[in-house]
Formats: structure tokens, C-alpha cells, sequence
């Protein structure tokens, strides 16, 4: 496979723990050169709980939460936070959201049964999907969801009938395709016209589905949601799509007199990966979303909407690790040293579909320099089963513990059970306490839904 390719040039980067605070969780650090986090040791919670493990750190949500409130309201008060649940979703995650004042941005029957059941308030939940079933849309409906985003024709007609025939009216969004090719993996470019999601601007779709929405008479059109891809850098595509948007909404109100009360711009703001990363800061992306916004309603005499943003990976990436223990190492000569661990694709399947790359250490021995180059390969059967090629890492033994950085969004979501595997559990950690959010799946839970 091209992905596994070996480069023959790469060396280790000699660097420690001490070098890479820049993906590490906020409270993370080193005591006699092993790795705490919340202060609680990685070594420690491995033997606790096993591995493969994913631990996050409690302390960095809350401030990552505070920050994006904190920023976005400091330049526009009106503001609001919706976390994307896809990123990673339990019951103790939308507990934090509520304390904070945020809101939530679901896409599926699944994780709104989740937010409903910690008591999450329906009035702040985004409803997601670009094919939302009538179940998922009745679900979202009957609940009192503050909004739908909906998607297509048909999602219309459904959520007009659905809602009427409980005699309510449901305050909706329409996804719009602006036409932004974002700066990003092609696989999670979601604004460009060629895509899956939403209404088109250049075919007359968005403005015949305003059109449509305004004359039915249980849907309450709010106003707009674009959302061009994720893992961002290029806050430029933001402005640009910003402008589209204000142009659209000047179109629409000299044609059907419709003006927006809410903009809901999406998430994808990138985060730091590796050491070197130099992702956009939150303040920097408020000041030029509110900057553009502001200029743009100027321009067309609009009045200034809500505007809604969802980060998700911004949120909880940093503040996530995962565990592994090795369990052998096979040298090959001129070739590369594959070190295998008791995870892989079925718990970070985003090194196999987009060639993710991580910073990792060897927990025990974090402060030592990286002297070794080696592939973490996972213990499934695909050879593209690795979840890093080619990195930097302490000298490997076996049953040693390594904690890769920045693991925390699409990580637990994205998990599977391949070749059977069961899904690690979740820790979450703060002031020294670890507590278990969600439970390592057992045999008993792969034969739960056997009817045989």
C-alpha cells in the first residue's frame, strides 16, 4: 500500500516529552520522567484499566470550552458554541457542555438518545444529517431540538409533515453549499459544490429551498449553516465563505423579503498534531469571523444574525491520549522496525483513511530523547493496520507503555469492532482522581445483539 511507503532517508528527531507540549493535554507533565496527566500517572491508569485506553484530560475541555465562549462572545456578544458531537460523545462529555453554557450539534438518533439521557437541554441541541431518518427526525422533533439543519427537498417536505402532525412548528436551518474548496484532506471537504451535504448556490437549489421553506407553515426558517471540511488552517476560507453567505442572505431579501436571524458557519478549525504544527488560535479566529461578518452586513445593510460555530476537534483533540502496550517488535533489515501494540484501526482508524500523523512517547520514560524510528502497527488483519509510520519514539520493549498525543476527536467515534475487537474504555482525569466514563466493551457486549 503507497501509505505504508518507507521513506529510507527519516531518522529519529532525537526530541522528548519536554518537546512537544504543543499536542500534549494542558495539565500534562513529567515526574522522574514519567507521564502524568490530571495528575494521575499514564503508567498507572494502563495497569487500571488496560489497553488500549483512551484518557482525557477533564481540565483541557473545560478551558478549551471557556476559550471559544470566551473569544467568540468578546467580539460578538450574540454568539453561540455549538460542540460537535461526531468529534467524541458520553454521557460525562455533554455533562461539561451544559456546565459551560454551550451548545450541542448532534448527527444521528444516537447521539441525541446520548445528550437527552445526561439531561442535556433540548433547546440547545443542532440537529445534523444529510439523510436523516423520519424516527431520527421525529426523535429530534417530540424532544424540542432548538434546530434542525436540514439538508435536502425531501428533509423539508418530512420535517413540515412531522411537525404538523404534532401541531408545533420547528425552528429549521438550511445547509448551504458555498462553494469553498477548503484547505484540507479531500475526505473531509464538505463545502465545495461536488458534495453530498446541503443545497447548491450556482444551480438555484439554495434559493429555491428558501423559498420553499418560508411558504410551509411548521417550519420556522432561522436562517443558514455552511460547513466547508475540517482540520483547517487557512482562516481566509472562513471570511470567504462568510461573504458568500452575506451576499446570499442580500439575494434573498430583496427576493422573498426572508432575513436571517441566525448564520451557523460550522466547525473545522485545525489543531496541532505534530510538534511543529502552527494551527490557527481561537482568538484569531474569532477576530477575523466577527471582522468579516460585521463588514459583510455592512456592505449588503443586513442586521447582524447569531452566529453559531461548532467546534469539536478543537475542543477535545489536545485533550486526549491514547495507551497501548507494546506486545512485539520485528526488525527488518533495511526496511523499517515494525512495533506492534494491542489497538490499531478499530480505535484510530484515521492513520488508514486520511494518513494521520501523531506524536507519541513512551509513558515511563517520556523525558528521554527519541533515539528510535519505528511503525506502530496495530494487531488486525490488514497491513494497513498502523497508527504511525515512520515515527520518533524511545527505544522500544516489549510491554512497555506508549501514549500517542492528540487522539481525542474521531478516535472513540470512529471505532470499530473488526475482526471482533472490543472498543476501549474512556478515563477521564482531573486533580489526581481518574474516573471510568465509559467501560472497555466485553465478549458478553459483541454477543448482546446475536438473535442465535
Amino acid at each position: 500500500m503507497a501509505h505504508l511507503a518507507h521513506d529510507p532517508d527519516a531518522r529519529p528527531d532525537g526530541r522528548s516529552a519536554n518537546d512537544l507540549k504543543a499536542v500534549m493535554p494542558l495539565t500534562a507533565e513529567l515526574r522522574d520522567g514519567e507521564l502524568y496527566v490530571g495528575g494521575v500517572s499514564t503508567v498507572e491508569l494502563a495497569r487500571e484499566f488496560g489497553t488500549a485506553l483512551y484518557v482525557y484530560d477533564e481540565e483541557h475541555i473545560r478551558e478549551r470550552l471557556a476559550t471559544w465562549l470566551r473569544e467568540l462572545r468578546a467580539v460578538l456578544p450574540q454568539a453561540d458554541v455549538a460542540y460537535a458531537g461526531k468529534a467524541f460523545t458520553c454521557k460525562a462529555m455533554v455533562r461539561l457542555l451544559a456546565e459551560a453554557g454551550a451548545h450541542l450539534d448532534v448527527s444521528s438518533g444516537g447521539e441525541l438518545a446520548i445528550a437527552l439521557a445526561a439531561g442535556f437541554p433540548a433547546e440547545r441541541v443542532v440537529v445534523h444529517g444529510n439523510n436523516k431518518s423520519e424516527r431520527e427526525l421525529t426523535e429530534a422533533i417530540e424532544a424540542g431540538a432548538g434546530l434542525i439543519v436540514v439538508d435536502c427537498f425531501e428533509e423539508l417536505e418530512r420535517v413540515n409533515r412531522l411537525a404538523g402532525g404534532r401541531g408545533v412548528v420547528q425552528p429549521i436551518l438550511l445547509r448551504i453549499k458555498p462553494g469553498v474548496v477548503a484547505d484540507t484532506h479531500e475526505y473531509i471537504r464538505t463545502g465545495a459544490e461536488d458534495s453530498k451535504f446541503g443545497f447548491g448556490l450556482s444551480d438555484g437549489a439554495a434559493l429555491q429551498a428558501v423559498e420553499q421553506a418560508l411558504a410551509l407553515p411548521h417550519c420556522d426558517l432561522r436562517g443558514l449553516h455552511a460547513h466547508i471540511g475540517s482540520q483547517i488552517y487557512a482562516l481566509e476560507s472562513f471570511a470567504e465563505t462568510l461573504r458568500v453567505l452575506a451576499a446570499f442572505l442580500a439575494e434573498l431579501r430583496a427576493s422573498t423579503g426572508f432575513v436571517a436571524r441566525d448564520l451557523n458557519l460550522g466547525g473545522g478549525v485545525g489543531i496541532a498534531y505534530l510538534a511543529d504544527d502552527e494551527p490557527p488560535q481561537i482568538a484569531q479566529f474569532a477576530a477575523i469571523v466577527a471582522e468579516t461578518l460585521k463588514a459583510a452586513c455592512r456592505e449588503h445593510d443586513l442586521p447582524l444574525p447569531r452566529l453559531l460555530v461548532e467546534p469539536g476537534r478543537s475542543i477535545v483533540a489536545g485533550a486526549g491520549l491514547t495507551l497501548y502496550t507494546v506486545g512485539s517488535i520485528k526488525k527488518l533489515l533495511d526496511l523499517r522496525t515494525y512495533v506492534a501494540v494491542d489497538g490499531g484501526m478499530t480505535d484510530n482508524i484515521r492513520v488508514a483513511l486520511y494518513g494521520a500523523r501523531y506524536e507519541s512517547v513512551i509513558a515511563s520514560r517520556a523525558d528521554a530523547p527519541r533515539d528510535a524510528l519505528v511503525t506502530l502497527a496495530g494487531k488486525h488483519c490488514e497491513s494497513g493496520d498502523v497508527v504511525a509510520i515512520d515515527a520518533s519514539l524511545q527505544s522500544p520493549r516489549v510491554g512497555d507503555v506508549i501514549c500517542m498525543f492528540a487522539t481525542g476527536a474521531y478516535g472513540h467515534s470512529m471505532a470499530s469492532n473488526y475482526n471482533r475487537q472490543v472498543r476501549p474504555g474512556v478515563v477521564f482525569v482531573r486533580d489526581g482522581r481518574a474516573r471510568e466514563v465509559l467501560r472497555r466493551e466485553t465478549y458478553a457486549d459483541l454477543l448482546n445483539c446475536e438473535t442465535d
